[in-house]
């Protein structure tokens, strides 16, 4: 089998999980990792078995051995990093946030059509077994016609670290996890027809806490992220026949139960280690096919996604820059 070959770059604790889970594929093989600290670098490359590193970002993408880059850099750095990665011939996954505004996502997906290197978002919610499963029943009529979503992603953050509060590098709660009740309502409802939007700040500017109301054509959704507070982070999909309740956490859960006439039907699919190794799958996939999107999570969905967070934070009047 020939393997494909990943590097990693930005060596946090995303990037942790990512490469432990990247061990449980066997057509993954981690070859080598970046920091702008060698020490980390070295320490990362250890712990998982990677036997190069690397204190400069430059140096991974000029290594032929790598076939494509994982980058979970800070969000202010993706857009470029990512465009030079492809540059240097390599296929990209890329963290969300894509970037922090929809022109540099522009910017991102073109790159991939002039290099012709697959590129992709780490949506890995969107690839997590139990909401592909949920999601084709709700596409097939099973709660009938969806009216109603709402979905929250916060927690209670003890130590709001630097990039979290810091508007340079795209902090918030918006930029950070409001990303995913977006998401779930883009893909289930699509784009909203309206958008209203409000925040409270830090005293840094940025966005401690968000709630949004997305109004469609007949449908609405009731979204939430904070980093002050803690949610149940359930979701729930409201139709005119019934109603799907995700299990906590939703953006990474492994059953949901369909509710129909009082009667609850409970479902269970679990998922390759903490859920990382299926978005990895999905590029593995796409690279064998000669395909430079992913047809689950395409450039298209990438930029409306990244439209409609731009919106929100228009609504909210975060600037970054």
């Amino acid at each position: 089998m020939n393997k494909i070959k990943w590097g990693i770059i930005g060596l946090g604790n995303i990037a942790g999980q990512f490469a432990a889970d990247l061990q449980l594929i066997n057509e993954a093989e981690l070859v080598a990792v970046a920091s702008r600290d060698i020490g980390k670098a070295g320490e990362f490359a250890k712990k998982h078995d990677c036997d190069t590193f690397y204190g400069s970002y430059n140096d991974l993408f000029l290594d032929d051995n790598v076939d494509i880059v994982y980058i979970a850099t800070p969000h202010d750095s993706h857009a470029e990093l990512s465009i030079r990665a492809m540059e240097n011939g390599k296929h990209v996954l890329c963290e969300k946030p894509l970037s922090l505004s929809y022109q540099d996502a522009v910017q991102m997906t073109d790159a991939s059509k002039k290099y012709n290197k697959f590129f992709m978002e780490a949506f890995w919610t969107r690839f997590i077994p139990s909401i592909q499963e949920l999601l084709s029943k709700v596409k097939n009529g099973e709660i009938g016609s969806v009216k109603y979503l709402k979905a929250d992603f916060a927690y209670y953050n003890k130590e709001l670290g630097t990039r979290l509060t810091d508007k340079k590098l795209g902090g918030g709660a918006l930029y950070d996890i409001g990303v995913y009740p977006l998401f779930l309502s883009y893909i289930i409802l699509g784009i909203p027809e309206e958008i209203i939007a409000k925040s409270i700040f830090h005293t840094t500017g940025v966005d401690l806490q968000t709630t949004m109301i997305l109004q469609y054509e007949s449908a609405q959704s009731v979204l939430h992220a904070g980093l002050v507070s803690a949610s149940d982070m359930k979701a729930t999909i409201s139709g005119t026949q019934g109603r799907i309740d995700i299990n906590s956490p939703w953006f990474m859960t492994e059953g949901y139960s369909i509710i129909k006439d009082e009667q609850e039907e409970k479902f269970s699919v679990l998922n390759i280690g903490k859920g990382f190794a299926h978005e990895a799958i999905e590029c593995h996939t796409c690279i064998k096919n000669n395909q430079i999107e992913s047809k689950l999570w395409s450039h298209q969905n990438c930029l409306d996604l990244s439209k409609i967070v731009e919106e929100v934070k228009n609504q909210i009047g975060l600037e970054f820059y």
